[in-house]
């Protein structure tokens, strides 16, 4: 479960990595991997990194399009300070290319636009009026020809999906006071803005998704 977009995660910043890969593997990284792949193309030059939590997206993003211009949003200065130790580690000549911004959508100014919007494991975290409002104010700063990579939970499918779901939403819900209590339709929402679904891949027995939206 990812990142909230206020300082909720900042409890969690120090251990959300691990725990994601104990309960989950690799799995939510190649979802990752696999919507970057699918998405990202030689003219992707501007990206919006929402709720990018402890900054290995970065990485991921600047070995596909090394020229990037990257807006790294992110509500948890916590995670913001992770994120720009990381970039510091391991991509140092690409530092000049990052701009980290602690806030939430808000944030974004109303002239900002990107050819990528990025939302790995972030939409699931609100409650459906809060995540309409998000995920409107995102359509508005993605560039009419751009591309909205999403990796998240798909809609549980199987009563083992629902139990680790609900246990999730519980552990989070009590740590970090995130407003969702089950997953959203996230989706429909997307939907809502006329885009159209690529399925980039299905990952942990499907109960992991990656996709693009155009």
């Amino acid at each position: 479960m990812p990142r909230l977009p206020d300082s909720g995660f900042d409890v969690v910043a120090a251990f959300y990595d691990p725990l994601a890969r104990l309960v989950y593997g690799r799995a939510l990284q190649h979802a990752q991997q696999a919507a970057l792949e699918a998405g990202v193309r030689p003219e992707s030059r501007r990206v919006l990194i929402i709720g990018g939590g402890t900054g290995w997206v970065l990485g991921e993003v600047l070995r596909r399009q090394p020229e990037a211009r990257i807006l790294y949003l992110e509500a948890s200065p916590q995670m913001v300070y992770r994120s720009q130790w990381w970039l510091t580690r391991h991509c140092p000549q690409h530092s000049g290319q990052v701009e980290f911004r602690v806030g939430t959508e808000v944030a974004l100014r109303p002239e900002e636009q990107f050819e990528v919007v990025i939302t790995f494991f972030f939409l699931d975290l609100f409650e459906p009026v809060r995540l309409r409002s998000i995920v409107a104010r995102l359509g508005l700063a993605l560039h009419p020809a751009g591309a909205w990579l999403l990796a998240d939970f798909a809609a549980p499918r199987r009563w083992w999906q629902r139990l680790l779901l609900q246990l999730m939403y519980w552990f989070f819900g009590a740590t970090t006071q995130i407003s969702a209590r089950k997953r959203p339709p996230i989706e429909a929402e997307l939907r809502q803005l006329g885009l159209h679904c690529a399925p980039a891949g299905r990952f942990f027995r499907g109960m992991v998704e990656a996709s693009v939206w155009r």
